[in-house]
């Protein structure tokens, strides 16, 4: 199938509510085009360069989400062109994030990355680290960004019951945020996990953002 096929595809199948971002990492721009003529606004990007290079080739009115790890030397060149940063994985870069949205003069909007998986490798918050930096209100020293909500990652395994298991934990986390009403969140309604291999189980689990790129682009040119 094309890649026009798979988006239309998604789109038939990813239930109302759920938000389908198409991971186009290491693709080419053509790809991308294919699949914006096919109706896709949202486009997932990890790398920095990369993202740049496609968004001044692109059209205007594509929402691009950074889903990658963002090296806080990157992170002005990024400020003011995403609709979406789902990969926050520290105070430090949130608060450099901030820093520099105020002096451009913009909000950004941010996913928390919470780290639940078993692998070492994988970057984000412990849980009991993002439950205490809401439960001591440490959010409310920004001034330019508007957290969204929490992304988050499953193992990298076959075996379906712990990644069903790690979406479940990570659903809680967010649950338990959103629905602490002494934090008086406003925004705080996305969640993001579930990519091509296990969406469906996120979605299943609360996902309302799912990332999917090989199901739609084919495998990854490095």
């Amino acid at each position: 199938m094309s890649v026009a096929d798979n988006i239309r595809y998604f789109q038939g199948i990813i239930p109302a509510g759920v938000k389908l971002v198409a991971v186009s990492k290491f693709h080419p721009v053509s790809m991308i085009r294919e699949a914006y003529d096919a109706g896709q606004r949202l486009f997932g990007e990890s790398r920095v360069q990369e993202f740049l290079e496609k968004q001044k080739e692109l059209p205007d009115d594509i929402r691009w989400h950074f889903i990658g790890h963002l090296q806080t030397n990157k992170v002005k060149q990024i400020i003011g062109k995403t609709a979406l940063i789902e990969s926050v994985d520290s105070e430090k870069l949130l608060q450099l994030i901030d820093r520099e949205s105020e002096k451009a003069g913009v909000v950004t909007r941010i996913l928390m990355q919470v780290h639940v998986a078993m692998e070492e490798t994988k970057f984000g918050f412990y849980p009991e680290e993002l439950l205490e930096y809401f439960s001591e209100r440490r959010f409310e020293s920004l001034k330019a960004v508007h957290i969204c909500g929490i992304m988050g990652m499953a193992s990298n395994t076959d075996d379906m019951r712990r990644v069903r298991s790690d979406f479940k934990a990570i659903a809680s986390i967010f649950n338990r945020i959103r629905n602490d009403e002494t934090l008086n969140l406003s925004g705080f309604d996305r969640l993001s996990m579930g990519m091509s291999g296990d969406w469906q189980i996120a979605v299943e689990e609360g996902a309302n953002i799912v990332r999917i790129g090989s199901s739609i682009f084919g495998e990854r040119n490095y």
